[in-house]
């Protein structure tokens, strides 16, 4: 949800050329597969498409390549870690983190509850956005 939430508000800002956003797994278990049916008509009833997208998973050139990798909860930021070891680029961090409700992006996988998922992908994506566009150069 958050690739293409963020791909939108881009969009919409009219600064697709200067953003190059791209989601990955950190694990193995949904490689291939397209975005989870509920997650597609979440973005559906908001009027966003995720045609053609299938899972993948993180990479160390990911790391390499990437000046922000933002992830949905603390799991990640451990297998990220495990993934890349030591972050010293300082590029992990969480969405949540970006706004005044820190931590992890509620997990509908568990939870079933795709609308909360919704709501903290949409606050986070939007504030990080803001956050770029004041800070383009900083980093978190």
């Amino acid at each position: 949800m958050a690739e293409f939430m963020m791909k939108h508000l881009v969009e919409k800002a009219g600064l697709s050329e200067q953003y190059e956003i791209a989601s990955a797994a950190t694990s193995t278990e949904e490689i291939g597969n397209p975005v989870y049916p509920p997650a597609r008509r979440k973005l559906a009833e908001h009027g966003i498409g995720c045609e053609g997208k299938t899972a993948r998973q993180m990479t160390r050139q990911d790391y390499a390549y990437y000046d922000y990798i933002i992830a949905m909860d603390r799991n990640n930021v451990r297998n990220l870690k495990r993934m890349f070891g030591e972050d010293t680029d300082h590029k992990i961090s969480l969405l949540m983190d970006y706004t005044h409700r820190p931590g992890d992006v509620a997990d509908p996988w568990y939870t079933g509850d795709f609308e909360a998922t919704w709501q903290d992908v949409s606050e986070g994506c939007k504030i990080l956005l803001a956050y770029l566009e004041e800070y383009p150069t900083l980093e978190k």
